[in-house]
């Protein structure tokens, strides 16, 4: 018998209410059924946890030690629970649930939601895969989230939830050891890396399949390794074992360099999908504000990403306020929802 939680309520429910037939009332049992239930506990821990008698229950030394373990986790559960009922009725003061994918920008996203709204209640949740941030949208656990689609693999987008779209055609650069020979180009292309192995993360999003789209045009099979911890990519990337796609706002790990990939072979696109009647339209206006304005900062602030917007002339360097901001001539709406012939289609 494994203990569960119910288990361990039970224990502390006897041991408050000093017998077992005043518990049995408060959880709802009958007498025999609570009886039966700490006797299975107690065959399970393998000892006594109470002492029964005419004036009651009380726990043995054993029990003791097993109360101190179960209440911390009892008031915890119940903590949890509390939480995500409130959470779902959407109680509790001014509450903010945002999701996203990993990256640089929800550091420098975050601290602008936090100055502008300091009486806020402000969750984030990370992910790697965007589909499950749509998931956790559509099932009301977020408010907004930001996501990434791979250029040709359309996200499925549960019916009713909005995207407002940041950046079209963002480059996926290249993290390469600085010791490696690519590390001398200002730009390398996948032939230049097509002895290296590269690394996916196999809970990214139509990652792999988006490599293999590329290699594959170029006439190339590279090997693949599958790593979904950040720290053992970065520590292969830099002892040369392998090279990874990386964004382009993010900043080089220690012996390591970015470089873009000529022709711009992987892009993404970058939005904040919106559960409809979360917010106001104000404040979804003022969320992705937020997030357009760190975007902006990191992108000029970035050498290597700098470099390659003043290459492409892009107005994302130009002073003065932007807009959103559309990294290629195909025009991007400000806000659509996507239908439910788009959602078949990305399934």
């Amino acid at each position: 018998m494994e203990l569960e939680v119910r288990h361990l309520r039970a224990l502390c429910a006897i041991a408050d209410a000093g017998s077992v037939r005043k518990a049995a009332l408060q959880l709802g049992m009958t007498q025999p059924s609570l009886t039966t239930q700490l006797r299975r506990i107690e065959a399970a821990i393998g000892g006594l946890l109470f002492t029964r008698g005419q004036t009651g229950s009380r726990p043995t030394p054993l029990g003791h030690a097993v109360l101190s373990r179960a209440r911390p986790i009892v008031a915890e559960m119940a903590a949890l629970v509390a939480a995500a009922r409130d959470a779902a009725a959407g109680i509790g003061g001014a509450r903010l649930r945002l999701g996203s994918v990993g990256g640089r920008v929800v550091t420098e996203w975050l601290r602008r939601i936090h100055r502008r709204l300091p009486e806020t209640d402000v969750t984030i949740h990370i992910e790697v895969s965007s589909t499950t941030l749509l998931q956790l949208l559509a099932t009301q656990q977020l408010d907004v989230a930001f996501v990434h689609e791979t250029e040709g693999f359309p996200l499925h987008v549960p019916p009713g939830i909005q995207r407002r779209v940041l950046a079209t055609g963002e480059p996926r650069f290249v993290a390469v050891a600085a010791a490696h020979p690519a590390a001398r180009q200002h730009v390398v292309s996948l032939t230049d890396l097509a002895a290296d192995s590269w690394i996916v993360d196999p809970t990214a999003d139509h990652e792999w399949a988006a490599m293999r789209r590329a290699f594959t045009a170029a006439g190339l099979n590279p090997r693949l390794v599958h790593v979904r911890d950040n720290a053992t990519a970065a520590d292969l990337v830099a002892s040369g074992e392998a090279v990874r796609p990386c964004q382009p706002t993010a900043e080089p790990t220690a012996g390591t360099v970015i470089r873009p990939l000529h022709g711009d072979p992987l892009t993404a696109e970058l939005s904040l999908a919106i559960r409809p009647g979360a917010l106001s339209a104000c404040e979804h206006d003022a969320l992705f504000t937020d997030l357009e304005d760190a975007y902006i900062a990191l992108a000029r602030g970035n050498p290597t990403y700098r470099a390659w917007l003043e290459g492409q002339g892009h107005p994302l360097l130009m002073p003065g306020p932007t807009g959103p901001v559309p990294l290629t001539t195909r025009a991007a709406a400000s806000f659509r929802e996507d239908t439910a012939q788009r959602s078949a289609a990305g399934g």
